[in-house]
C-alpha cells in the first residue's frame, strides 16, 4: 500500500513512493497553449500542478515520469523554469514585496550566467533586463506564477494598499506580454480579476479555469479514486463492515464511493457541465484517518484545515451572509461571473464560487447567466457553521450544553431557549424574517452546535420542517408564520395537529 500523497513537490511523490494520480494527459492538453491561467480554490492542487509542469520542462520525463501517461509522448527539450509563488512575498509591506520579488528574479538570472543582467529595485525592470539578455543569448525560459492574487486577497478591506499592489501586478503582466523568450507561462490563483490585466483586451494569457478538456487537471474524479486508492477503499469497507479485505465486493466499493461523493464530490470546473471532481485534500485526509483511527469517519477536512479562506473572511467583515445566499441554486449574470472587475466590488456569490463554497451547476454560460450551488455536504456544513456565527453574533455553543437542552428539557424549556436565542439576532442585518429564513437560521444553529439535525424530512404522510434525531429522543419542529397574535394561536394549533395526525414523531 503506497503512502497517501500530500504536498506541492511532484518529485517527492516518486522518491517517497506516494500515490500520484496521473494528471499528465490533462497537463499535455494545457501545454498546447503557450500562456494560460487556471483559477482554483485553496487546497485544490494548483501548486502540485505547477510543480509537475516545472519538473517536466526542467528534467524531461526521466526519471520522475516513468509509468505516467506522458512518459513516451514528451519530446520537448529542457528549459530553465522561473518559479514565483506570491505567497512567499509580503502582503502588508509594499517595499518588502518589491525587494523579495526582485531578488527571486535576480537569483534566477544569476544561475543562467546572464552577464548583462542589471538588477533594479523595481521587479518590472528586473524582468525587462532578464528578457533582453535572454533574447541576446537566444534562450527561452518557462515562467510559473503561483497564487498571483495573494497580495490582493490579503488587502480586500484596505483599498489604498490593494490599489498599489494592483498597479504593480498589472505592470508585471504588461512586461511579460508578448515576449518571445517565454516558451510557456502558467499563472494560478483563487480569483479571476480583470483589473490586473491578465484578462484584459490584448492580453495573450488565456483563461482555462472552466475549459472542459482540462477541467479535471486538479481534483480527483470518482474513477481516479477507484483506480489509485483501491487498497484504501478495501480497508475502509472491511473496517466498516467487519469483514476481511479479501471479502470486499464491487458493490460495497461503489457504496463507499457514493458516500464519499456526497461528502466531498461535486466541484465543477467544466464549461460543458460534464465533469465533476472531489476535493483532493478531503479525500486524502479521509483515507489517512482510516489508517490512523481504524474506523470510517467522514470529517470536515477542507474547512478544518484553514477555516474560512482569508479572502472570504475579510469580505464578510463588511458584508452579511444570509441563508438565501446558498440554500438553493443561484443564477449569476455571465459577465459578473466571467469578468469580475475587482475584489472591491465583486458579487458575493462569485467570490464564494471562486473560494470553493459554491460551484458551477450549469453550463457556462447558461443563457445569459451561470447557475451556482453548494458542491457537497462538507461545504454545506462549513457554510452553516459560518452562518451560525454570523447570525448569532459569534456566540459559543458548547456541544454538551446544547445537547442537554434538546435531549433532556421539556418542550416549553426548548421553546424558551430558542426564543432567547432568536432575540440575539440583529434586526438591522436580518430584518426580512420569513418562515424559510427562520428555518435556515435554526438549521445553521444546530449545525454550528454539532447537533444531529435534518430539514424537510420526508415520511409516508408528510414532511416535517426540522428534526433532531438523538439515540433515545426525536425533537420535531413544524414552523408556521402568523401576521398577528390572534393568527399565531391558530397557526400553533395547526402545527401541533399536523405533527400529531401525520405522526412526525
Amino acid at each position: 500500500m503506497k503512502d497517501i500523497g500530500q504536498g506541492q513537490s511532484f518529485v517527492n511523490f516518486t522518491l517517497r513512493n506516494r500515490i500520484y494520480i496521473d494528471k499528465t494527459e490533462q497537463i499535455s492538453k494545457l501545454l498546447k497553449t503557450d500562456r494560460v491561467f487556471i483559477s482554483r480554490p485553496r487546497r485544490f492542487g494548483k501548486s502540485l500542478m505547477l510543480d509537475t509542469i516545472g519538473t517536466l520542462f526542467e528534467y524531461g520525463v526521466d526519471p520522475y515520469f516513468k509509468g505516467t501517461w506522458i512518459y513516451d509522448k514528451w519530446t520537448e527539450e529542457h528549459y530553465p523554469v522561473l518559479r514565483l509563488n506570491f505567497l512567499d512575498y509580503n502582503s502588508s509591506d509594499y517595499n518588502g514585496f518589491f525587494e523579495r520579488l526582485g531578488n527571486s528574479i535576480r537569483y534566477f538570472a544569476s544561475n543562467l550566467n546572464l552577464a548583462g543582467y542589471i538588477h533594479d529595485h523595481d521587479p518590472s525592470n528586473c524582468l525587462i533586463s532578464l528578457f533582453n539578455e535572454l533574447d541576446k543569448a537566444e534562450k527561452m525560459i518557462v515562467i510559473l506564477i503561483d497564487e498571483y492574487d495573494a497580495q490582493l486577497t490579503a488587502n480586500i478591506n484596505n483599498e489604498e494598499l490593494y490599489k498599489k499592489y494592483q498597479e504593480k501586478i498589472r505592470d508585471l503582466y504588461g512586461v511579460i506580454k508578448g515576449k518571445p523568450c517565454i516558451r510557456f507561462l502558467c499563472v494560478t490563483g483563487v480569483t479571476r480579476l480583470k483589473d490586473v490585466s491578465i484578462f484584459s483586451v490584448g492580453s495573450d494569457i488565456l483563461d482555462k479555469s472552466y475549459s472542459s478538456p482540462v477541467s479535471t487537471i486538479t481534483g480527483f474524479t470518482r474513477e481516479e479514486i477507484r483506480k489509485y486508492y483501491i487498497d484504501y477503499i478495501d480497508l475502509a469497507v472491511s473496517l466498516d463492515k467487519g469483514i476481511s479485505e479479501e471479502q470486499v465486493t464491487e458493490q460495497q466499493r461503489d457504496e463507499l464511493l457514493s458516500k464519499l461523493a456526497v461528502e466531498y464530490d461535486g466541484y465543477c470546473f467544466d464549461d460543458e457541465y460534464n465533469n465533476k471532481v472531489f476535493s483532493t485534500w478531503s479525500v486524502n485526509n479521509f483515507f489517512a484517518e482510516i489508517v490512523s483511527r481504524r474506523k470510517v469517519k467522514f470529517g470536515d477536512y477542507w474547512y478544518a484545515n484553514g477555516g474560512l479562506p482569508s479572502i472570504l473572511a475579510k469580505y464578510l467583515e463588511t458584508h452579511t451572509l444570509r441563508p438565501e445566499d446558498y440554500s438553493a441554486d443561484i443564477d449569476v449574470g455571465i459577465d459578473h461571473f466571467m469578468n469580475p472587475t475587482s475584489l472591491l466590488n465583486m458579487k458575493q456569490e462569485v467570490l464564494m464560487c471562486q473560494t470553493g463554497y459554491l460551484t458551477v451547476h450549469s453550463t457556462v454560460p447558461n443563457g445569459n447567466s451561470v447557475r451556482l450551488g453548494v458542491p457537497n455536504r462538507e461545504v454545506r456544513r462549513a457554510l452553516e457553521k459560518r452562518l451560525s456565527q454570523a447570525i448569532f453574533r459569534n456566540e459559543n455553543f458548547p456541544r454538551d450544553k446544547i445537547e442537554t437542552i434538546f435531549h433532556q428539557s421539556s418542550a416549553d424549556e426548548i421553546v424558551g431557549y430558542l426564543n432567547s436565542l432568536m432575540n440575539t439576532v440583529s434586526y438591522e442585518d436580518y430584518s426580512n424574517i420569513t418562515e424559510k429564513t427562520v428555518q435556515g437560521m435554526l438549521h445553521a444553529f444546530f449545525i454550528g452546535a454539532d447537533q444531529p439535525v435534518r430539514t424537510e424530512v420526508q415520511s409516508a404522510t408528510g414532511r416535517s420542517d426540522i428534526v433532531l434525531e438523538y439515540e433515545n429522543r426525536r425533537v420535531v419542529f413544524e414552523l408556521k408564520y402568523a401576521e398577528n397574535e390572534a393568527g399565531c394561536q391558530a397557526q400553533l394549533r395547526e402545527a401541533v395537529n399536523q405533527i400529531r395526525t401525520r405522526r412526525y414523531g
